[in-house]
């Protein structure tokens, strides 16, 4: 019968008994296919991560500045990753490092949350913001 349409002979479903074939054009079968794929693809929520570095002597000013960034990154849906970064002997600071963070964190509260708490890892102390409401477009999990 597909012989006599000029179409191609498709299976399905070849683990049912008897195997589901249909009579379609191939071609047209792929491309539908990968438009579903590519569509599935699209609606998943992609997870940002935008990072901001702090010294353990930032000035008030860069710290301003950067807090605008992450109420910036937060409002579009992204997570945000600050550090403090330790450069030599630096790393005597450690508590004004961690005082550092937990102010950004604070002020930031009514736009995102803390998902993890200052940790020191070698020579960073990182803390990762999520934001609180879903961001454009974008589906809470």
């Amino acid at each position: 019968m597909a012989d006599d349409m000029d179409l191609d002979l498709v299976e399905i479903s070849p683990n049912a008994d008897p195997p589901v074939c249909k009579i379609t054009d191939y071609q047209k079968f792929l491309y539908q296919q990968k438009k579903k794929q590519k569509e599935l693809k699209s609606k998943q929520a992609k997870i940002v991560v935008k990072e901001i570095r702090f010294g353990p002597n930032t000035d008030e000013h860069d710290f301003n500045f950067k807090l605008n960034h992450a109420k910036k990154f937060l409002s579009d849906g992204a997570k945000v990753k600050a550090y403090v970064f330790f450069k030599g002997r630096s790393i005597v600071y450690k508590d004004q490092g961690e005082i550092m963070l937990l102010r950004f964190a604070n002020e930031l509260e009514e736009l995102g949350k803390v998902e993890q708490m200052p940790k020191l890892e070698g020579k960073r102390m990182t803390m990762i913001l999520t934001p609180n409401s879903t961001g454009k477009g974008k589906k809470k999990e």
